[in-house]
């Protein structure tokens, strides 16, 4: 490109020479060609410097293209900057979507994440963070954390720079009743700036309660009916007893070692439940089968506690539809199991039991088992299918409930995609009610396929 430059230039003069030349021979003058010369070279300078300036004027404005450079070497140059401010554009352009992907990505993040300078001023935050914390994404940008956090912890946490543990902290919303609970932790990253991450682990906390709750109940009911099996034993072994009070301590140590036994049936029927995949559609039950089942369950059962209570249970059982629901039998017969045997249960002695299977209008079975026992104070209901939860333990005790019979007839019903129902009034006695939806229901003497 010099060459060329310096070859037309050198054009230039030697047109310039010629011109003057020519001038000369006309005007007989000695200094055509200098003067022809001259006047080329400034011809040329000030052309040159037109262009120089044409570009520097392109180059601090704001236009892509500079319309008047086209050519030489002065068009070459702007050529190559416009390319080089295309591939900058391009760039710049590409790391704004690599950085609003970026951004994107961490705002979908169930985390809470905060973007903070070397002196803990807020200079990004995603909605987990603003709910989890009360910030405003465009108010709060360049706050300090720490004005807007409040919670003591969490400034002895920021101002001693110890970063290598989780902090937990209340959330924004907590109350005594229903607490949040924040785990946090800053991690220092490039140029003093700190990444502030948080999780609500609330349901952790409550699952992790729970499950210390559950160990405790377990122990508890398991250790009662040891404590009584050892100490008969311990009788039986020390003491000379008469044959009456033998038969007597083995009636009771055999209570008590059912006691256990259905304890642990129960249990591993939970763990079944809830380890096992949700049934399809694939297998179908016969409700009128079941309830048969259930009658003669319920049947045996008063017989069992007549002798205890006096005069015998009315019970009625009635089928008014034929169906089929898309379930696994033994889970519904354990289901509807405990909801009749509580009613026998927890029933006075001549008190009435009805067991009911009916269609309701938009195509959906429902299952109602109506007692006429002591009944639910309101309070009550809601917790009632809560592993252990009793409301008159001693009651229970006494009717060899293990306080996980609601809790399995509630595991059964989700798992079936029913819906379980229960109302009760003291004195009354309750009506638990289970529907199916119309998708897991068809006529009983369709044929499986």
């Amino acid at each position: 490109m010099m060459t060329w430059r310096f070859l037309t230039f050198l054009g230039w003069m030697v047109a310039g020479g010629l011109a003057g030349g020519l001038l000369e021979l006309q005007f007989h003058s000695d200094y055509g060609p200098v003067l022809g010369c001259i006047a080329v070279a400034l011809l040329w300078f000030l052309r040159d410097t037109s262009h120089a300036i044409q570009l520097l004027g392109w180059l601090r404005s704001d236009e892509m293209d500079c319309a008047g450079l086209k050519g030489g070497v002065w068009g070459d140059i702007a050529s190559r900057v416009r390319r080089l401010l295309r591939q900058r554009d391009r760039s710049i352009a590409d790391a704004e979507n690599r950085l609003h992907d970026f951004l994107l990505a961490l705002q979908a993040s169930p985390n809470g994440v905060v973007l903070l300078n070397p002196q803990a001023r807020i200079e990004w935050c995603n909605q987990t963070a603003a709910s989890h914390f009360g910030l405003n994404p465009q108010r709060d940008v360049q706050q300090v954390i720490g004005n807007l956090v409040r919670d003591p912890a969490f400034a002895d946490y920021l101002s001693a720079r110890k970063f290598g543990s989780e902090l937990q902290i209340p959330g924004r919303n907590s109350t005594p009743t229903c607490p949040v609970n924040l785990s946090v932790q800053i991690h220092p990253y490039g140029g003093g700036r700190l990444l502030l991450l948080s999780r609500d682990v609330t349901a952790l906390e409550q699952a992790l309660a729970m499950r210390r709750d559950f160990v405790a109940n377990v122990s508890h009911e398991i250790r009662t009916p040891l404590s009584v099996l050892a100490g008969f034993v311990e009788t039986m072994q020390t003491l000379d007893l008469s044959e009456a009070e033998r038969e007597r301590y083995l009636h009771l140590m055999a209570q008590q070692a059912v006691r256990m036994q259905t304890l642990v049936s129960d249990l591993l029927t939970l763990s079944r439940l809830e380890g096992s995949p949700v049934p399809g559609v694939e297998v179908w039950t016969r409700l009128t089968s079941l309830m048969q089942q259930l009658e003669q369950d319920a049947q045996a059962l008063t017989q069992v506690i007549r002798p205890l209570h006096g005069q015998a249970h009315h019970l009625v059982f009635e089928c008014q539809i034929d169906v089929q629901v898309a379930g696994v039998a033994h889970e519904l017969h354990s289901a509807m199991s405990n909801l009749v045997s509580n009613a026998v249960r927890y029933t006075p002695a001549g008190g009435n039991i009805g067991v009911r299977v009916s269609g309701l209008p938009d195509g959906r079975a429902e299952f109602v088992v109506t007692d006429t026992g002591p009944g639910i104070a309101p309070e009550h209901l809601p917790r009632l299918t809560e592993r252990f939860y009793r409301v008159d333990r001693s009651r229970s005790r006494e009717t060899g409930g293990t306080g996980l019979g609601l809790a399995i007839v509630k595991h059964v019903v989700q798992r079936h995609g029913a819906e379980l129902i229960i109302d009760s009034q003291v004195g009354q006695g309750t009506t638990f009610h289970i529907v199916f939806p119309a998708v897991r229901v068809r006529p009983g003497d369709v044929e499986s396929g």
